[in-house]
């Protein structure tokens, strides 16, 4: 059974879709079946990867909201290993309506498990909100992984986040686990940086934080215009260096 993973935080601009496609990428490059699921209205994952979502006739909306399975849509990306389930413009109204749908919570879930055996990993870029899509990406997932930026108000929102996630295990899936926080766009020039990640080791055990610091660089910004992972696209910088270690941590921190 692949290890599902959760990529979570409800603050955007925080490296959410940078540390999915990233992630993936490494596992990938290391041998493992990997599957992206792009749960982001704004697709950003998706065209990350080189695909043009608004040429797309389908995608992870059509997985929820009608009879089409995960089979359908998926598609490989230029890395081996490594398959994509885009997102599409029609996203963007997929909370709406999920409402009055039965088990709308468990929708992901349910497509799902027709391809748990195929990979090794799946892993769910969630968008920057608590609502309907993320809570169907918790479901769906064994491990919720949390990237923090080193900015003071990042941490604002964390307390919120873990409550949602408190309520996801209480009351839907009991058996989800906390994986760990990435500190991202990290800069040892600046106090502040020392500061919030002093501050994730108030507020989580040392257990889950991750030894791997993303850090700021210009070349993790720069690749996504090109439709590239940091690995294709300047597998020699900080950036790559840094999601390569985080990749190989999580692979041997166990679930």
């Amino acid at each position: 059974m692949a290890r599902k993973i959760a990529i979570v935080n409800q603050k955007g601009g925080v490296g959410k879709t940078t540390t999915s496609v990233n992630l993936g990428a490494y596992l990938a490059r290391a041998g493992h079946r990997v599957l992206l699921i792009d749960l982001d209205p704004q697709a950003n994952a998706t065209s990350g990867l080189g695909i043009e979502h608004q040429k797309l006739t389908q995608g992870i909306y059509e997985v929820l909201i009608s009879p089409t399975t995960l089979r359908d849509i998926i598609v490989p990306t230029p890395i081996e290993n490594f398959d994509l389930a885009p997102a599409t413009l029609a996203l963007a109204g997929a909370s709406v309506e999920l409402v009055p749908l039965e088990r709308r919570e468990y929708l992901l879930r349910e497509n799902m498990a027709e391809r748990d055996g195929a990979y090794d990993y799946i892993l769910i870029d969630s968008p920057p909100s608590l609502g309907l899509l993320t809570i169907n990406g918790l479901v769906a997932a064994d491990e919720v992984l949390v990237p923090v930026q080193s900015e003071y108000y990042s941490l604002e929102g964390l307390g919120q986040l873990m409550e949602t996630i408190e309520l996801v295990k209480d009351n839907l899936h009991p058996e989800l686990k906390m994986l760990g926080v990435v500190l991202t766009m990290y800069d040892p020039r600046f106090r502040l940086s020392e500061a919030v990640l002093e501050e994730l080791y108030k507020f989580f055990p040392s257990s889950q934080i991750f030894r791997s610091v993303i850090p700021r660089n210009v070349r993790l910004a720069e690749a996504p215009s090109y439709g590239q992972t940091i690995l294709h696209y300047d597998p020699r910088s900080s950036g790559a260096k840094a999601y390569k270690k985080l990749a190989h941590e999580i692979h041997h921190r166990a679930s």
